[in-house]
């Protein structure tokens, strides 16, 4: 199995940025993408970015202010956010793609995180 775990959330102002972290761990043999998704109250969950490592994706709403990373060698990718604005207030999510071993089984999964919550609001 494969866990992720997210960390940086928190209430900031509008304009301001936060560090969103996630990292996996399990019996990790490969991770394909990496990526963030968030849900507001009421709303659907969106994609907000994902990254296979050499190709990145952005939804339109955070092009320019949003920076996806990822430190392969810990498992772990990053959201850069800057410029916040009431409208990023959301339950942000992390999700990967990933082999794992489980015994002398080898299986693909897609797995999440549980959240981290971002506030922004002045």
């Amino acid at each position: 199995q494969v866990q992720l775990v997210e960390s940086g959330g928190g209430l900031v102002q509008p304009g301001g940025s936060l560090r969103l972290s996630c990292a996996a761990s399990g019996n990790i043999l490969s991770i394909n993408a990496m990526g963030w998704y968030r849900q507001a109250p009421g709303e659907e969950r969106e994609l907000v970015a994902t990254s296979t490592g050499q190709i990145t994706n952005y939804a339109d709403s955070v092009k320019g202010r949003f920076t996806i990373s990822r430190d392969n060698a810990k498992n772990t990718v990053y959201l850069q956010m800057n410029s916040l604005k009431p409208e990023d207030t959301a339950v942000y999510y992390c999700n990967a793609g990933a082999w794992s071993r489980i015994g002398q089984t080898i299986k693909h999964g897609d797995y999440w995180g549980q959240g981290t919550e971002v506030t922004v609001s002045s």
